[in-house]
């Protein structure tokens, strides 16, 4: 009796290690789902993370000041609201849950690609 395993069973999962490319597609397509409201604040916040997107930024600090992010919040509000027909308090708040969504996945994207880098 012949106990060798073809190839393909001795290494099953092939793809388990594909660098957060199945967290990213499953985040593309998250933001696919959004409403209506949340699609069109979207280029908003990412404009604005791509401008605070360097090395040394607030971005990725171990506790971003608080401040820093209402200012960065109020950026976008100020170009956003010019697009909706009634700007409310419930605007900013929804700016504010997106745009820290949004940091929270570019500071551990920088915090893989930096492992990656150091080891």
């Amino acid at each position: 009796m012949d106990n060798r395993l073809p190839y393909y069973m001795k290494y099953p999962m092939p793809l388990m290690y594909d660098d957060g490319r199945t967290d990213r597609r499953d985040y593309e397509y998250m933001k696919s789902v959004y409403p209506d409201t949340a699609k069109r604040l979207l280029p908003f916040i990412e404009e604005e993370c791509d401008r605070l997107e360097y090395d040394g930024s607030m971005m990725y600090d171990e506790y971003p000041d608080r401040l820093g992010l209402r200012l960065m919040c109020r950026r976008i509000y100020d170009q956003a609201k010019e697009a909706e027909e009634d700007p409310g308090e419930w605007l900013g708040d929804l700016i504010e849950v997106m745009a820290y969504q949004e940091l929270l996945k570019r500071r551990h994207e920088h915090r893989n690609v930096r492992k990656r880098l150091y080891y």
